[in-house]
């Protein structure tokens, strides 16, 4: 297998992976909607700054590490799943918040680097990302893969990622959307809160698991 063939075979499984639903993909959404689509954007942004962070990480051999030193894992999923449940409990205590709108949508300061942050947390808050990319790239990469494989995976990561949750972004701040997410927030957010809280769960759950 060439090396252009392997990268785009990368490229179309990581697609894949990045369309399966996740706290990403519930976090975007509901800040879309819930907030403001500069927001979700932003948030979206932080999930590609993410995602470029773990594919340099695999690519630098430092998944090896935490597939082989299983008490670092371990400790890197309970500190995510402790994260995600932090954010799950905050989206729920904000469930009966009321949302002012005017014409232009939420009535939201301009300011979009909270969201960006919290996107970018939300993506780290799982390491076992970085062991999928390292695995895909061990399948498919050759052994001694070219220069250029080193710059362009992570611009492929991160263009997957946040292009992907900038979709999600669009389409969840329309109009319609938001009124839906109006008439129903607080079942919307508890909602979301608990797919949320039970991944976390989950991650921290299946800490002292190194398998995928």
């Amino acid at each position: 297998m060439s090396t252009l063939v392997a990268v785009l075979s990368i490229t179309g499984a990581l697609c894949l992976g990045a369309m399966s639903p996740g706290p990403s993909f519930v976090l975007v959404a509901r800040t879309s909607v819930g907030v403001s689509r500069r927001d979700g954007m932003a948030t979206a942004l932080g999930m590609g700054v993410g995602g470029v962070v773990f594919s340099g990480l695999a690519l630098a051999g430092l998944y090896t590490v935490l597939a082989m030193v299983s008490w670092l894992y371990a400790a890197l999923k309970m500190g995510g799943g402790l994260y995600l449940l932090y954010l799950a409990s905050k989206i729920w205590r904000g469930a009966r918040k009321p949302l002012a709108f005017d014409q232009g949508g939420p009535a939201q300061k301009a300011n979009t680097k909270p969201a960006f942050w919290v996107g970018l947390a939300t993506q780290l808050s799982n390491p076992k990302t970085a062991i999928v990319y390292g695995s895909v790239f061990v399948s498919l990469l050759p052994r001694h893969p070219p220069t250029w494989c080193y710059v362009a995976l992570p611009a492929i990561v991160f263009t997957i990622e946040a292009g992907w949750y900038t979709v999600v972004a669009l389409c969840f701040s329309s109009q319609r959307s938001r009124g839906i997410y109006l008439q129903a927030k607080a079942w919307i957010d508890r909602l979301s809160a608990g797919v949320i809280a039970a991944l976390g769960l989950r991650l921290m759950l299946t800490a002292g698991k190194t398998g995928l």
